[in-house]
């Protein structure tokens, strides 16, 4: 039965942190391992390097506290074969009793947590195991983390595992079932193509192409052409024939980002082939079979949308069989632990980084903030931490300065004096809310119930004041 533990805050751990205690002179080995027993750590003892290593699998240690300077095989030499084998990760705090700066300065450049000079003071030796068996435990919940990743946290690329994004999962386990169409709303950064991507992971499609389209980033007089296709000579410029997305998804998926942003002239045409799966290149004269399954979303209210004449209603009736609502952040804070390592995780391998993670306090301060850029905002942040702390620990230092000092209501207030022309507090408005979602548009338009359109027009009359 394992130990229980008290750790440095005063509160009861569940596993005893085990410590090998490695030193050729019996009597202080003794000494230490009655001291750290006495603490709460559970101990084993090796008088040289050889019977340490020999004791590594049986007695799995958490941590290790070595002496430097044995016969034989030194302590440095422990250091250095427990780093670049299978227990890299375990931290090794060194001892000697010649004080040496050389010693030191090399045992910390090889990787050791610690460095103590013998005769080793109580206070000293028991704050730095405090510290050392505080990271321990950080490391605990990170693997705990990693295996949620690995795991149920993780069902296609869907990371979560609060009430908001186990409904998500369901739900899209259910679409990804049927060959149903479906509409994805939500906010933007909510990871609404992440949702559909998984929604054809998920299905008998999965072999197939996903192919997707912004229809937001897409000229108007270019979009058709786009989803349809064009023959050669359609139009200037159409130097050769070229297959449209409809085609480049046949027997797979076609996700239809932004769909809102769609020329209302075309929804007819999209119509049509989503009700018999038949289309035509432009300046072609024969029509296409083609077995796609659509899957749409938007920023906007479909409702609204409708309203304000950039959505069909036939088609928005059409496509949305299933209705799939993304969460933003700020309703799911509980993920935003989960999210962190998986993004840290990513990030490592794409820069050669080895962080671990992210400390308590870092988690605290990312959990103050309301994230107006969802997911999207918390993975470029997660970026540039693992990119700037280059460290086993992702520290609050790391984050950006807007981040560390957010409180629980991190949304500014404009105050304006009365009187003020209605064009002036128009004009500060919009400014202040980009400003605060990290310009952008998208994000303000919703905010301020605008459109992209109209937030950008205004931002064009601001520069032709002169603003």
């Amino acid at each position: 039965m394992e130990t229980e533990r008290i750790n440095s805050e005063g509160e009861t751990m569940e596993k005893a942190v085990r410590v090998l205690v490695v030193d050729d002179e019996a009597p202080l080995r003794d000494v230490l391992a009655v001291r750290l027993t006495h603490w709460g750590y559970e101990c084993r003892e090796a008088a040289s390097v050889s019977e340490a290593e020999s004791l590594l699998g049986s007695f799995d240690p958490d941590l290790v506290l070595s002496d430097v300077r044995m016969p034989g095989v030194t302590g440095l030499e422990l250091l250095r074969r427990l780093k670049a084998g299978a227990h890299a990760r375990i931290p090794v705090i060194l001892m000697t009793a010649h004080g040496r700066i050389d010693d030191a300065v090399e045992a910390m450049k090889d990787g050791a947590a610690d460095f103590l000079t013998k005769p080793v003071e109580t206070e000293k030796l028991r704050s730095v195991l405090s510290a050392v068996t505080a990271d321990l435990e950080r490391v605990r919940e990170v693997r705990a983390l990693e295996r949620a990743i690995d795991g149920e946290g993780g069902l296609a690329g869907l990371i979560g595992r609060g009430p908001t994004m186990r409904e998500l999962q369901s739900l899209v386990s259910l679409v990804a079932s049927t060959d149903a169409s479906a509409l994805i709303t939500g906010e933007s950064g909510t990871g609404k193509e992440v949702v559909a991507r998984a929604i054809h992971d998920l299905s008998a499609r999965r072999a197939a192409p996903f192919i997707a389209v912004n229809c937001a980033a897409i000229p108007e007089n270019l979009i058709e052409s786009e989803l349809f296709g064009h023959e050669k000579g359609a139009f200037t410029g159409a130097i050769r024939a070229r297959a449209g997305c409809f085609e480049m998804a046949d027997g797979g998926t076609l996700f239809l980002d932004e769909l809102a942003e769609m020329p209302i002239a075309l929804q007819p045409k999209l119509l049509r082939i989503l009700e018999d799966g038949r289309a035509r290149r432009i300046g072609g004269t024969k029509e296409s079979q083609f077995d796609v399954r659509v899957l749409a979303a938007t920023n906007r209210s479909p409702a609204s949308a409708i309203q304000d004449g950039r959505l069909r209603e036939d088609l928005f009736y059409r496509l949305n069989v299933f209705d799939v609502v993304v969460p933003p952040l700020r309703e799911r804070p509980e993920d935003i632990p989960l999210l962190c390592q998986h993004f840290i995780r990513e990030f490592n391998r794409k820069h050669g980084t080895a962080v671990e993670g992210p400390r308590k306090e870092t988690l605290e301060a990312l959990a103050r903030y309301d994230w107006p850029g969802n997911v999207r905002e918390l993975r470029n942040v997660m970026e540039r931490g693992v990119v700037v702390a280059r460290d086993r620990w992702l520290e609050p230092a790391h984050l950006p300065p807007y981040i560390r000092g957010a409180t629980t209501d991190a949304r500014p207030t404009l105050t304006v004096a009365v009187g003020t022309p209605l064009a002036e507090v128009e004009k500060e408005m919009i400014l202040r809310t980009l400003d605060h979602v990290g310009n952008n548009k998208a994000e303000a338009a919703r905010r301020l119930g605008l459109d992209v359109k109209t937030i950008r027009n205004k931002l064009d009359s601001f520069e032709d004041a002169g603003a």
